[in-house]
């Protein structure tokens, strides 16, 4: 199979470095995936999660943040506030952020309020989501 070279890079950590087969990306208005030799480009990720295919085959699943990912030369470099896999994520962290962030959006609280609650509400039910698939 065609693989590619893949780095994700988080705020505080390398979250994969290696050969890929593909990566789905969250973006704004869906999904993207990527396979090798993919046309160059530049795009905008969201909050969400990525599936990454090894070259060796294995699934990798994370919960990113908002980045944006460059594809150059069969080489793909994705950055992103945070990634965390699944088995970092604390179920009961997430459950009681997504709670907050639902009562801060009833309130009424200016546009950049309501945008950031809007980002922690998508965080915490991608954590949730991911975390169920473990």
């Amino acid at each position: 199979m065609n693989t590619f070279y893949l780095r994700v890079i988080s705020s505080n950590k390398i979250f994969f470095d290696g050969r890929a087969e593909k990566i789905v990306l969250p973006l704004e208005d869906g999904e993207k995936a990527v396979l090798a030799h993919h046309e160059n480009m530049v795009i905008a990720t969201s909050i969400g999660e990525i599936r990454i295919t090894t070259s060796k085959g294995e699934q990798v699943i994370g919960v990113v943040g908002e980045g944006f990912v460059q594809i150059v030369n069969n080489r793909v470099v994705l950055i992103v506030d945070s990634a965390e896999k699944p088995e970092d994520i604390d179920r009961v962290r997430a459950k009681e952020a997504k709670i907050r962030a639902e009562e801060r959006l009833r309130q009424k609280e200016s546009l950049k309020e309501y945008k950031q609650s809007e980002a922690s509400l998508a965080r915490a039910l991608t954590r949730l989501k991911v975390t169920e698939k473990i």
